[in-house]
């Protein structure tokens, strides 16, 4: 049975405070995203110095410092990301080439916001569930309850459903892909994985995986029939 509807989500965001500091994993963008719109609407440009926080303010200025060298560089925050777990920021290829850890492709980071914005975002902060998103965001979902076929390709495995609405779009826009999600209970908790596809043979789940990697290193391809 299909069902569209207009999913309205009201909720507001959670970010550092000026000078609070951030430990974690940064990585930075594939060169594939050169000229594609940020979630802020600017096109990304790898040679500005710009990054993706999952809560930061759009026009939040912060230090990201390399752990292992102490080099550092000062970003903008303008776009939403990384959504990779365990991963707290997503940087610019020429901030990542500045901090030094390109051929490494991650880095033990440590972020701080030096300015608290340029008022391109006038929301104000609040607390809702430790969910990280805009003031205000509108999703239009349609529905249908699946039996797929063939094969996809698994993004990450969320709890939070705010996250998986955010991811869901950015795929579907940025990889002109249908987008699936399975619904688990592990130790009746509910978790929602994510995959791009389906698509009919397994050669094309594997072009599919090597385009992915790229942007998501954690994914792998998913055998619907196995499911």
């Amino acid at each position: 049975m299909k069902k569209t509807g207009l999913f309205i989500l009201l909720i507001c965001v959670c970010s550092l405070a000026l000078g609070q500091t951030q430990t974690g994993k940064a990585s930075f963008y594939a060169d594939k995203f050169e000229g594609s719109p940020t979630a802020s609407g600017e096109k990304y440009k790898h040679s500005k110095l710009t990054a993706a926080h999952k809560s930061l303010p759009f026009g939040t200025k912060v230090k990201v410092t390399n752990l292992a060298n102490n080099e550092s560089v000062e970003v903008v925050i303008n776009d939403r990301g990384p959504y990779v777990d365990n991963r707290i920021i997503d940087l610019s290829k020429s901030a990542a080439e500045k901090l030094g850890f390109v051929n490494q492709g991650l880095a033990e980071v440590k972020v701080e916001v030096i300015d608290a914005g340029d008022g391109k975002s006038k929301s104000k902060t609040a607390s809702i569930e430790h969910v990280a998103v805009d003031e205000k965001e509108f999703y239009n979902f349609e529905i249908e309850r699946l039996l797929p076929k063939g094969f996809g390709v698994q993004i990450g495995t969320y709890q939070e459903l705010v996250n998986l609405m955010r991811l869901s779009d950015n795929l579907k826009n940025s990889y002109k892909k249908k987008v699936t999600v399975q619904v688990k209970v592990i130790n009746g908790v509910k978790y929602y994985s994510l995959m791009l596809g389906p698509v009919s043979s397994r050669p094309k789940a594997e072009n599919l995986l090597a385009e992915l990697k790229k942007k998501f290193p954690d994914s792998f391809i998913v055998d619907y029939s196995k499911l």
